[in-house]
């Protein structure tokens, strides 16, 4: 017993050996293949497999061995090492779960040594063939350094059939055949392994399989109750099959790829956001511009640089509302003449109020409502009418901006009075902004009417 486990940790330590040496040969290229740069195409969460490859096949090459780790003895006290064989191939179902179906070829040997009281001194059995069908499940994708997955340990369990014939030799050296053709039975493989990510198509397949038959006579000799078993450790490649813009469904990292989504989402939302911060500091910028054609008036006489046909009037220069020198009359008007306010006229106020329109956030007066403005133009003039225009806003937006948005209106209102004819100094232009609303600014009809410019004639 004690010979045959340590013969077993030997057969260990080679395998273990000879990978080790494998994958330190190759650890640079490795390290390299297995980055992000593995994973070209970035699929959606939850993509379905037909974004995957999902069939792969493999080949592989090792000892087989009529032990296993769980039963180190068998009908013949002593066995060889022999080279075993055999290739699969898998369909993957989901990340963790897959169908492979495997082919198996071989030779196990073993003898009694010199012993003279057992029956037989040795047998061979050739594994022909064998096939079987098994669930594989990988039992998880770890990268410790990389977003791709590196290493995938599995399990496979299932059933099959086996093809062999054998051979035993007795102590007279007479060779006996168990069957002159082929025998067929059921066995159990169960098989252990872990598979690394070579490339984005290629896999290293290190694993260990265990089968379990349904006789007792594999090996030429019915001993016990017990049947017989043997062991196949190797190592082999797997190849993806498909295109290789697609990653392995078995190695993919779904995780990886709902970060990267995220990602991709967040950094699309913030250039969004930065061309839209851009887009409203350019209107701003224009806005502020087309405001500054109507408040700027360098001889300060009262009528808009861009209404003013006159520039450079002297200082306290009365002017008309082109901006022009007034000529010089005397009004000789009794001190006992009253103006009187009519209906008519508080409805061509009403009218002008009504239909008053401004461009979006700015103080540029629509053409829909020049005619209603001219008439109380043509009002201010022929009856020599005093009016205040008090500007009002809502309350979106800062307070600064709502006060100066309302000013620039009434300003805007009084320029172009002034431009028709009427006398600067009769008329008043206040902005309030959003301190005298009229209705609440909770509500979109309430905001619309507080952004509003009163007409008061005196």
């Amino acid at each position: 017993m004690k010979t045959l486990l340590k013969r077993n940790l030997i057969l260990f330590a080679l395998l273990t050996t000879t990978t080790c040496e494998l994958m330190a040969q190759d650890s640079t290229k490795m390290a390299t293949m297995a980055t992000p740069a593995m994973e070209k195409t970035i699929l959606k969460p939850f993509s379905k497999s037909p974004n995957y490859n999902t069939w792969s096949f493999g080949v592989n090459g090792g000892v087989l061995m009529p032990i296993t780790v769980t039963n180190l003895t068998s009908d013949f006290s002593n066995y060889e090492y022999k080279i075993g064989y055999g290739a699969y191939i898998k369909k993957q179902l989901g990340h963790t779960f897959g169908l492979q179906a495997d082919f198996l070829r071989g030779i196990l040997k073993g003898s009694n040594g010199n012993s003279q009281s057992a029956l037989y001194r040795s047998y061979q059995t050739d594994i022909n063939w064998s096939a079987s069908l098994s669930a594989n499940i990988i039992l998880g994708n770890i990268s410790w350094l990389h977003e791709t997955s590196f290493i995938q340990p599995y399990a496979n369990v299932g059933g099959g059939i086996l093809g062999f014939r054998n051979v035993v030799n007795t102590q007279t050296n007479q060779n006996i055949a168990y069957s002159d053709k082929d025998a067929r039975k059921f066995f159990i493989p169960v098989a252990v392994g872990t598979k690394f990510t070579l490339g984005r198509s290629v896999n290293l397949d290190l694993g260990y399989k265990m089968a379990f038959v349904e006789t007792d006579a594999l090996d030429g000799f019915a001993s016990g109750s017990t049947n017989d078993k043997f062991s196949y450790g190797y190592v082999g490649l797997e190849f993806a099959l498909g295109r290789a813009s697609k990653p392995q469904l078995a190695t993919h990292n779904p995780i990886v790829d709902m970060q990267r989504d995220y990602v991709a989402k967040y950094d699309d939302l913030k250039n969004q956001l930065e061309v839209e911060k851009a887009n409203m500091a350019e209107e701003k910028a224009k806005m502020m511009a087309e405001q500054a054609k109507f408040l700027n008036d360098a001889d300060a006489d009262g009528v808009s640089d861009y209404f003013d046909k006159c520039a450079n009037t002297p200082s306290g220069t009365k002017v008309d509302g082109s901006g022009c020198n007034l000529p010089s009359f005397t009004v000789n008007k009794p001190a006992d003449v009253k103006v009187y306010i009519t209906e008519e006229d508080k409805k061509v106020v009403k009218d002008a109020i009504r239909n008053l329109e401004f461009d979006l956030g700015k103080a540029t007066i629509r053409s829909t409502s020049f005619e209603s403005l001219d008439k109380v133009a043509n009002l201010l003039i022929n009856k020599n009418f005093s009016l205040k225009l008090a500007g009002h806003t809502d309350n979106v937006g800062s307070d600064a901006l709502n006060l100066k948005l309302s000013k620039d209106r009434a300003e805007s209102i009084k320029a172009y009075l002034v431009e028709k004819g009427a006398n600067p100094s009769r008329i008043e232009a206040t902005g309030y902004g959003e301190a005298q609303p009229i209705k609440t600014n909770k509500t979109a009809i309430g905001r619309q009417m507080n952004r509003r410019v009163e007409f008061t004639l005196y």
